[in-house]
């Protein structure tokens, strides 16, 4: 039993060896069509309609609303 346990935990912990974005993976991942908002247009008109309703500008990222009442 703990020889299962020791190999989950080292394959567990293999599985982490490469959580970074290598130097030449980075050129792919620069592209337009990788990036949340591609069009910077779309994305100024977006955030002008969100901080026309909410009262608020910035911090698209989490919940809660221009009133307090997170």
């Amino acid at each position: 039993m703990k020889q299962i346990i020791a190999l989950l935990v080292l394959a567990m912990l293999a599985g982490c060896a490469s959580m970074g974005v290598e130097p030449w993976e980075r050129d792919v991942l620069a592209r337009a069509d990788m990036q949340l908002t591609a069009d910077p247009l779309e994305a100024a008109t977006d955030d002008h309609i969100y901080f026309s309703k909410e009262a608020t500008s910035g911090g698209r990222g989490f919940g809660g609303g221009g009133c307090g009442c997170n």
